[in-house]
Parts: structure tokens; sequence; C-alpha cells
């Protein structure tokens, strides 16, 4: 056993023994395991954000769609900032929403809201679906890489996905919490030790690096005439950026929150998180021509691979120990998303005779058969980190009209419209994405800016005037219902 291996396994039982020992001193009802209380402070929150969205993308796919993408990898970081924008308004809102009527998943929103529990198991439905594709993380293949071969990725996958099951079912979101400080520490120093010393390592600073970059494969480092062009950069910044925070797992913070502020206070910190993005990205671009060649989710190991041509094993295995962290904190949100929407918005909606305490118990025992099916789907190998993600962002983005318009001091669309856009917008993404269809396949004769725009955005184009129709159609036989003084008070209702 190599001493890469003594730090990857030395991080990752120190994550899972502060994920349990969160659990001292609370009672684990439902709404202290998923949403802790209601009563964490500013800094617990931005962690938790942060250790949720930063994930194992954060940790390799940027660096490694910075070596295969080029330009368009900055979308990423745009996108990001201006989702944190919307954050500001929007989330002291849904915050006084679920203290009010005490809810605990992203469904529960959307059921109260429209009053139907039937679209709260169409919005669990979709965030299960999206979060799956997101659970399927590289873990087992970080600590493969990093340990030189010594952990296969079988065992990895395994140990990883157990460890992370036990102290999601110990401690809940409390362990999550606390697991990501560690964790965010740890990337925030590597990213940024790496960012800086492979360019000066390999060119002498980051200008010398882009030169020499532009004199072998020149235009890479900005926007396409074509594909990922321009149009495409900002059709994808502008639907990512909306369905930033539409995951079911980045609701759990805000129903967190102990107060509005501590919200406000985390969208005005988390742009800064973006700025290990750029760090991910300069050990992408450092390695085009170090390590030319490498394709698709190879690519993904960009970072792992320089590091252990130039650090000793120790260090490999220390960037090793920060990856399983990155991989543990958002499994972690995710498993307890995935049981929560499906005990709670589906199971207790088809078996009304369940009890609350028979609902907190199932959520639970939910969480080691979510984990199995993520170990089968991480076993069926995939796609690049970053091209899973935007399909999911393409798909969890459906649920953004009817829960912004659930926002309104007025709010005129309808439980019927509300589930005839998600459902129109869902299987448009799902025949484009999963048939590899584009627009330019369908209209060849259309402007190029047209056909390189993402799908997702023409779904949600399509989302939205099929919720608007529907909706006008049904309002005079369905009436929405609305919390009147909760709307009142609200700062993002009353400028709408």
């Amino acid at each position: 056993m190599n001493i890469a291996v003594l730090f990857i396994l030395f991080f990752f039982v120190i994550s899972v023994l502060i994920g349990i020992q969160a659990k001292k001193g609370k009672e684990m009802n439902l709404e202290q395991w998923s949403v802790g209380g209601r009563g964490m402070g500013a800094l617990l929150i931005f962690l938790l954000s942060a250790g949720e969205m930063y994930t194992t993308f954060t940790f390799l796919g940027a660096s490694g769609s910075a070596y295969g993408e080029g330009g368009s990898i900055f979308s990423i970081v745009t996108y990001g900032c201006l989702a944190t924008v919307i954050s500001y308004w929007t989330f002291p809102a849904i915050w006084r929403y679920a203290k009010k009527h005490q809810l605990v998943s992203q469904s529960d929103f959307f059921v109260k809201k429209y009053q139907s529990p039937y679209l709260g198991v169409l919005v669990a439905v979709i965030g299960v679906i999206a979060c799956t594709c997101y659970l399927v993380l590289q873990l087992g293949y970080i600590v493969f890489a990093t340990s030189y071969g010594a952990i296969s990725s079988t065992a990895a996958i395994w140990v990883g996905a157990i460890g992370v099951t036990i102290f999601v079912m110990v401690s809940g979101i409390h362990g999550s919490a606390r697991t990501a400080i560690l964790k965010d520490i740890l990337i925030l120093g590597i990213i940024v030790f790496l960012g800086v010393y492979f360019p000066m390592h390999y060119y002498g600073g980051l200008q010398p690096m882009y030169e020499a970059i532009e004199q072998v494969k020149p235009n890479f480092t900005i926007l396409p005439d074509q594909g990922m062009s321009v149009s495409w950069y900002i059709s994808t910044v502008v639907l990512s950026s909306i369905g930033f925070y539409m995951w079911p797992h980045g609701f759990s913070p805000i129903y967190a929150a102990s107060s509005e502020k501590a919200l406000r206070k985390n969208a005005i910190l988390m742009p800064l998180y973006q700025l290990i993005l750029l760090f991910a990205f300069f050990v992408g671009f450092a390695a085009i021509l170090q390590t030319p060649g490498l394709k698709g989710s190879d690519a993904d190991l960009i970072l792992l691979q320089l590091s252990k041509q130039d650090f000793d094993p120790w260090f490999v295995g220390l960037i090793g120990g920060t990856g399983v962290l990155a991989a543990l904190v958002p499994c972690s949100m995710l498993l307890m998303s995935i049981s929560t929407l499906l005990s709670k918005n589906i199971y207790s909606v088809f078996t009304p005779s369940a009890t609350e305490k028979q609902i907190a118990k199932l959520v639970k025992y939910m969480v080691p058969l979510i984990s199995l099916i993520g170990i089968y789907l991480t076993f069926q190998g995939g796609n690049t980190l970053f091209s899973l993600a935007l399909i999911a962002y393409n798909f969890i983005t459906q649920l953004a009209p009817a829960f912004f318009a659930s926002l309104m001091k007025n709010n005129f669309v309808t439980k019927h419209g509300a589930f005839a856009g998600i459902i129109t917008g869902g299987v448009i993404v799902s025949i484009m994405e999963l048939g590899n269809i584009k627009i330019g396949q369908l209209f060849p004769y259309l402007p190029q800016a047209i056909k390189d725009l993402n799908v997702g955005i023409i779904a949600l184009f399509v989302n939205i005037a099929v919720l608007v129709v529907v909706s006008l159609l049904t309002k005079n036989f369905t009436y929405t219902h609305q919390d009147t003084d909760d709307l009142e008070t609200s700062k993002l209702e009353q400028k709408i």
C-alpha cells in the first residue's frame, strides 16, 4: 500500500466520522434530517451550497472541459454568477413560504403553490431523473487514478457509496454541512495552487501559455463560428443561470437557513467561489500541449495525470482525498433529495394512509437503495462530465417557468398549465438529447446562429408557450391557490 492510498483512506474515514458525529445532540426527525431544523447560519449555508453545486466537476470536469472544449468552458463562470443574482431575490421568498408551511422538499413547494399533489409527483419524478444523472459521479475513478491502481475502481465505488450511505442515514444534512467545511478548504488550496503552478512550471506564466496554445491551436481559447458559438454561449448561459437552483438538492440549504439575511449573504459571497473554476481551467489549458490527444472521459482525468507526472505520491494522495470529499458532499445531498422525493412526494401520494413517522423511516431506508442504483449507473460508464452536466441542466430547467410564475403576486398559471409546460419541455429535451438531434438537422435552412442554440432553450420557449395557452384555457374552472399574506411580504413579488 503506497502513501497515496493512505492519504485517500484517511480523508475518506475522516469525512465519514465527521458526518456521523454531526448527529450528536439532535433528534433526527424528518425536519432535522432533511433541512437541519431550519437553523443554519450564513457560513454553513454558504459552505453547503458551494459543497453541493461545486462538485467533482469543479475538481475534474472543469479542467478536462477546458482541455477538450476551449473557450466555451467560460460559460460556466458566467451562468454561475448570474444564478447567484437571481438567488438574492428568490431565496428569501422561498424561505418564508417554506417556513410558513413547513416544507422539506422542492416538490412540496410546487404542491403547496398549485394545490396539486400530482403536479408534485411530476416535479419529483423529474427531480429524481436529473439528480440520478448527477449522482453518476466519478468517485471510483478519482480514487483508482490517484492510488496508482492500488485500489480498483470497483472497490473504490463500493466503499465510497457505503461510506456516504452510512453518514447520510445517520446525520442527514448535518453531516453534509460539516463535511463541506473540510472539503471546501482543501479544494480551495489545491485548485489555486495547481492553477498557478502548472502555467508557471511549463510556460513561465499565463500569457506565455495562451500564446503557445494559440500557435499550435489557433482560436482554440475563443468561441468558434459554428457549434459552441456565440449564440450557443448566450443560450446556454441564460438556460443554466435560470436552472442553476432548480435542482431538488438546491432547495435543502434554502429551507435549512436560519433567516433571510443568511441567504442574502450567501448570494453575495457565492460568486467568489466561481474564481476557483478559473484556476481549474488554467490546469486544463496547461495540459493541452503537455499531454495532447486525450478524448472524451479520458480528458476529465487530465488534472490527475499532470499531477502524477510532477508530484510525489503523497501529494497525489492529498489530491485524491480532496477528490473523495468533492464527490461525497454533493452525493450525500443528492441521496437525501432523491429519497425524500420518492418517499414523501411520490409514495405518500399513492399511499395516503402513510403516517409522517412511517414516511420519515422510509426516507432513510430509501438511501441504500438509491446508492445501489447509482453504483449500477456508474459501472455503465458514460459521457464526459461536461456533457452530462449540460443534459441534466437542460432537463431540470423545465421546472423554471412554473416556479417563477408561482412567485408572482397574481399568478395566472394553473396547475394544468404548469403540468403541460413541464411535460412538453421535458419530452422535447429528452428526444433531442437522447437522440443527439440538433436544430440544424431539423431545420437546415435556418441561420447558423439559430442552429447553434442550446436545445434546452428551445424546449424552454415551447414550455412557456404551452404553459400560457393551457393556463388561459383552464383558468375559468381552475383556481390556483395562493397565500396572499405571504406574497404581500415578498420583495421579489412586489417588484414583479
